[in-house]
């Protein structure tokens, strides 16, 4: 056998075994991946909650005892303003979609109920944030100061890091 011969055997071989080892090591990363998403902890409940009633009492739950019994209190006493606000809001989202699938489409129409949802959202605004500020302005200043902060764990724009 000549040298001719024998150089396409050996060029072969040595990219043969390169491939082989990068086929291994891609399939190896594979399989540790897939164990890796197996024993993983199943992903946290997001941190908001559509339903402002639930995001009230969790946010009063943050608090100190008796700042928490007066917004408590006041979400109490706004309860039916609130929920008139809120059904508003969400029944302009409604409409919203209604427009969005509406056949033939009208552009003006959908822009209409963008701008009723807009406001319906202001309103909603306008009673939680009325019914907060009541509340803060009978609240003790750490009530306060856990309102600014909350979620609780943020930093305070004041503090340093």
């Amino acid at each position: 056998m000549s040298i001719a011969q024998l150089a396409p055997a050996t060029m072969t071989r040595p990219s043969a075994r390169w491939l082989l080892l990068g086929s291994l090591a891609l399939n190896l990363f594979f399989i540790a991946f897939a164990i890796a998403l197996a024993i993983r902890p199943p992903a946290p409940a997001p941190a908001w909650d559509r339903d402002v009633f639930v995001r009230a009492e969790r946010i009063a739950a943050s608090l100190p005892a008796n700042d928490a019994t007066i917004l408590r209190a006041q979400i109490g006493a706004n309860r039916a303003n609130i929920e008139s606000a809120q059904a508003k809001f969400r029944a302009g989202q409604d409409v919203i979609r209604d427009s969005l699938r509406a056949e033939p489409f009208d552009a003006e129409a959908l822009r209409a109920s963008m701008a009723n949802a807009r406001g319906a959202r202001q309103a909603f605004d306008q009673t939680i944030q009325g019914v907060f500020a009541g509340a803060a302005a009978q609240m003790s200043q750490p009530g306060r100061q856990a309102l600014a902060d909350w979620p609780p764990g943020r930093k305070s724009a004041g503090t340093k890091p």
